[in-house]
């Protein structure tokens, strides 16, 4: 079994506020693992030292292998996000996001690599559309194109269908689907969609003030609580539990 990410003992405090409290957990090669939680629980604080937004207070992380500390631009170079908070650069057009993107991850051959997204992702309508002028579904699919541009091994995906009517949320699990499928990636997915989160991961991390309070698949935690869905095991979880009997 390879673990594409391995975090160990991972912390962060901000002054008095401990926000991640001594977490560990693993991403198998071409596994997705959902991470959910109420708002405020550390989920976004947890990505964001995954992906070197943030120094950990304490604990390690390995990405492909390597410690992040020691191996920074490399494993920048093999990991990529997707968030709907984070946008791209409104007055560019899609295309120019994508060249500019492209270039920073020196991406070779990057007129190819445009194009097969392009085509992927349903875009050729939109290239030479100006971004902040694109309804919520479109920039999905451009923030999409982006987050794949540099080939990346690793994936972090915070509500990558927040907003979407339901055809397009639909296009865009099926297409992680079938990327993954095809590419062998890891993704870590933060969601507040049940249905989604079923659907796509493999296992799945509870957690709440900053700790992980349970795991598993999503079938194995609907039977262990004794729930129909994982949206009712995410409420009893999220209330505490003696609430939800």
């Amino acid at each position: 079994m390879k673990y594409l990410v391995e975090v160990k003992n991972l912390k962060k405090n901000y002054s008095s506020k401990e926000a991640v409290k001594n977490i560990s957990f693993n991403i198998e090669e071409n596994e997705v693992l959902g991470l959910l939680g109420p708002n405020g629980c550390g989920k976004t604080t947890t990505i964001g030292m995954l992906l070197g937004l943030l120094k950990p207070s304490a604990g390690e992380l390995k990405i492909d292998n390597m410690k992040f500390e020691k191996n920074r631009i490399e494993i920048l170079s093999k990991i990529n996000f997707i968030s709907p908070y984070i946008e791209l650069p409104k007055k560019l057009t899609v295309k120019q996001n994508l060249i500019v993107y492209g270039k920073l991850y020196n991406i070779k051959d990057l007129k190819n690599r445009i194009e097969f997204l392009t085509e992927k992702l349903r875009l050729k309508e939109l290239l030479n559309r100006i971004t902040g002028e694109l309804s919520s579904g479109q920039k999905n699919r451009a923030s999409l194109a982006k987050a794949l541009i540099n080939k990346p091994k690793v994936l972090f995906l915070d509500e990558p269908t927040a907003s979407l009517d339901p055809e397009i949320g639909d296009f865009v699990r099926s297409f992680l689907e079938n990327y993954k499928k095809e590419n062998k990636i890891s993704i870590l997915l933060a969601s507040h969609n049940m249905n989604e989160v079923s659907r796509l991961c493999k296992s799945v991390l509870m957690m709440k003030n900053g700790v992980i309070i349970d795991s598993g698949t999503p079938s194995s935690l609907i039977d262990k609580h004794g729930r129909k869905n994982l949206e009712e095991v995410f409420l009893k979880l999220s209330r505490g539990e003696n609430e939800f009997n």
